[in-house]
């Protein structure tokens, strides 16, 4: 098959990027992989906080390591006359904009959607903040835990005896960086077909909360909020559950559905649990018992050869050092290595987007602060 450049995808689009941290770095991140030249904006002399927060790789900030790979740092000062004046021609050969201020911030700089929109009507401008441009919460600072926890996940999250549970990875970030850049493309979509430009306001609880999907279901249809220890995909159900083996790791069982299930009730020797799927009460306490004390009887490893070649929907419980060292993870691509040249070789992850015909390349490793200021 004829492999071209990853930058095929996106090439020729360029996206300045005001943002800082983790959501919107993760939306131009996605962007910059796919080919797009991204221009990270930062202050001069203090970058983007993403650069000194631990952990840190020869002395250099871990997070903005991991997710600032295929972009230029310029450095502005965009309370300047002469910052402002070097963006507005910036802003004039770009597609795109990309900024997470709190709102009215970039109104005071100048440097808004209709302050732009007149320099470059064709400019798609993506606002990303925790609560959104309008609202009685539009101007309260907020990170990924305010967010998830007004969306009410850490409320159903974890068992019923315990307090709530934060997700394990920062669920409002990543998925509000990856609904800009949804966003972002639509707009240049609707651009080819309309010529006109466009203003997108992200917000993060806007995006948690259109994450709760099936709890809202059960809200909305049943008239219940759901609780610790009563979601069924979250450790309530036997058949969807995480369970400890005789080396002390886990596997993960997912048999939502009825034949997945009968596979697993059959391969441990147990098809007088085949019908019990969805037991309650004490039945379902008897069948949570019964697999407890099944799987401690084989290894992880053992089970998983096991069940997965009796085609049951399973997995081990990885540590994130297990993670990138399994082999169909790395088979994928998604452990890649790149040349700094003063750090020498960054681990990375590698890009989840596959597209046909199309090989994904590291165009340049993250940069150093200001590096493209000319």
């Amino acid at each position: 098959m004829n492999m071209m450049r990853c930058s095929v995808v996106l090439e020729g689009l360029r996206i300045i990027d005001l943002t800082r941290m983790l959501p919107g770095g993760y939306c131009t991140l996605l962007l910059a992989d796919l080919g797009a030249e991204v221009i990270k904006v930062e202050e001069p002399g203090v970058g983007d906080p993403a650069r000194v927060m631990p952990p840190f790789f020869k002395g250099e900030g871990g997070h903005h390591l991991i997710i600032n790979r295929n972009k230029k740092s310029l450095t502005l000062n965009l309370k300047s006359e002469m910052g402002r004046e070097v963006f507005y021609r910036l802003s004039e050969k770009s597609d795109v904009i990309i900024e997470s201020f709190r709102p009215g911030v970039v109104k005071r700089l100048s440097i808004d959607y209709e302050t732009i929109k007149s320099i470059n009507p064709r400019i798609v401008y993506c606002s990303l903040t925790g609560y959104g441009q309008r609202g009685p919460y539009e101007n309260l600072p907020g990170h990924d835990i305010n967010y998830v926890s007004m969306a009410g996940i850490p409320s159903f999250t974890g068992s019923a005896d315990d307090p709530p549970v934060l997700p394990g990875v920062q669920v409002a970030d990543l998925a509000g960086g990856m609904m800009c850049a949804i966003a972002i493309l639509a707009a240049l979509l609707r651009r080819i077909k309309t010529g006109e430009g466009a203003f997108i306001d992200v917000a993060m609880l806007d995006v948690a909360v259109s994450w709760l999907t099936i709890h809202a279901a059960k809200y909305f249809f049943e008239g219940v909020a759901p609780k610790r220890g009563d979601v069924e995909l979250a450790g309530a159900a036997p058949y969807y559950n995480l369970y400890e083996t005789l080396d002390g790791k886990y596997i993960a069982i997912g048999c939502l559905e009825e034949r997945f299930w009968r596979n697993l009730c059959r391969a441990i020797g147990r098809d007088d649990l085949a019908e019990l799927q969805y037991a309650v009460g004490e039945k379902r306490k008897e069948v949570f018992k019964t697999l407890r004390e099944v799987f401690k009887g084989k290894s992880r490893w053992e089970w998983f050869k096991v069940l997965s070649e009796a085609d049951v929907c399973c997995s081990p419980l990885y540590s994130v050092d297990e993670v990138f060292n399994d082999p169909h993870v790395v088979q994928r691509g998604m452990l890649i290595e790149v040349e700094h040249p003063t750090l020498g070789k960054l681990k990375q992850i590698g890009n989840p987007i596959k597209v046909a015909g199309v090989k994904f390349k590291v165009r340049s490793p993250p940069p150093a602060l200001g590096q493209h200021t000319v």
